[in-house]
């Protein structure tokens, strides 16, 4: 079970709400040179449509200062300029009009250069994210801990909030990423017990498919189930679109946004399978994400099965005896040859999605549930007790009555 969310101030990132309770936002940072306007131009587009709500982009240079002029009016979701070592790069990107600024404390250390930005973005009402990261701790403060521990990486964030709260700029984000999972996991929850400021999770430099996928999912959950998270993203080594699409379905899985695209299931198969489920599932996932469905489908390895187990789906196929038995909410409302299964799962998907759920129950076959049946126990004669849950049953009950 999700614990209530943890109490935040609210900050609006070019009308994106992150905190106070607002709907949790996904992150993805684009990968161009900012300079090539048209390329930054279109993988920000890329990322909208894989499910970033708002897009950061590095401000390294004069050239991507100046770049941004441009880009920010004809981006589709807001702009945060990523800004190390030099604050007047801070300066030329609130000139050109993005609505967030990240910072990092590690490497901006000047006090009256930080507090000069902050002014800057008060006047204008850009938030800041006081972007801490464990390869990139303050000197001082790294020395005095030795280590990048959760604590050094809490120290050092409430001392760059100290410095923006003392020019009272309070429109602050907060991150405390780290490469170690249990670390990052430690170092927000420190954190949350000494700020209202609302957090952007991530676990820094996570790496390549799957592991980057895996630790990120790890962290990153974790909080969002305790509560703890306003905004997210997966820093993977791999194409941003990834990062965009795997924050959106990790909160849609989590029950923490609405599905916006295709959740696909499938059984892991096993001796009664009639079909290569990991081949028809990979299909079936290709086709339908290029749908763009909001739709939770599944793809299941026999009829006997099939339909039971995976009734709580939106829609699914499940194959016997050479046939593919469609199924909406466990019902089967259609048969179609094995071959045609794929095709015949992305035509009821689309129809289900404009249709609705009652329409298209309304149009089943009315032989396809008796088809089905039959199929079920033809297989079951042929193949027999392939779980042998009679012989296991038996067992038990001689353990269990001693």
């Amino acid at each position: 079970m999700t614990m209530p969310r943890r109490p935040s101030r609210p900050v609006s990132v070019g009308g994106v709400v992150v905190g106070g309770g607002a709907p949790i936002s996904v992150q993805s940072m684009t990968t161009t040179k900012t300079a090539d306007i048209d390329g930054t131009l279109a993988q920000v587009y890329a990322l909208k449509a894989a499910g970033a709500d708002i897009v950061r982009i590095t401000c390294n240079e004069n050239e991507a200062a100046e770049a941004l002029v441009e880009i920010v009016p004809r981006s589709p979701v807001p702009i945060i300029a990523d800004i190390h070592f030099q604050y007047r790069l801070a300066l030329g990107a609130l000139e050109a009009g993005v609505q967030g600024l990240r910072l990092n404390p590690g490497n901006i250390r000047n006090e009256a250069h930080i507090k000069t930005v902050a002014r800057e973005a008060k006047d204008r009402a850009v938030p800041i994210r006081v972007g801490v990261n464990a390869g990139s701790l303050d000197r001082d403060i790294l020395a005095r801990f030795g280590r990048p521990v959760p604590e050094a990486l809490v120290e050092s964030a409430l001392l760059e909030i100290r410095y923006l709260e003392e020019v009272d700029f309070n429109d602050i984000k907060i991150s405390v990423k780290h490469s170690h999972v249990p670390s990052m996991v430690d170092a927000y929850r420190l954190l949350s017990e000494r700020v209202e400021y609302p957090f952007h999770l991530g676990v820094t430099e996570a790496g390549p498919l799957p592991g980057g996928l895996i630790k990120s999912v790890a962290g990153i959950a974790t909080l969002l189930l305790e509560g703890i998270g306003d905004t997210i993203r997966f820093s993977l080594t791999a194409d941003p679109v990834e990062e965009a699409k795997a924050g959106r379905q990790l909160l849609e899985y989590l029950g923490l946004r609405e599905r916006a695209g295709l959740d696909l299931i499938a059984c892991p198969s096993c001796g009664r399978a009639d079909i290569d489920v990991i081949e028809v599932a990979k299909q079936a996932q290709a086709r339908l994400e290029s749908e763009h469905l909001p739709i939770q489908v599944a793809v299941m390895g026999c009829v006997v099965n099939g339909p039971g187990e995976a009734r709580e789906a939106d829609l699914g196929i499940a194959a016997g005896r050479g046939k593919g038995h469609l199924f909406i909410k466990g019902r089967v409302v259609r048969v179609v040859p094995e071959e045609e299964m794929v095709e015949a799962l992305v035509e009821e998907a689309r129809r289900l999605v404009d249709d609705g759920l009652e329409a298209r129950l309304a149009a089943a076959d009315e032989h396809a549930e008796d088809m089905a049946a039959a199929a079920a126990a033809e297989l079951i004669e042929l193949q027999g007790d392939v779980n042998r849950v009679a012989e296991r049953r038996a067992a038990v009950v001689d353990v269990t009555r001693g």
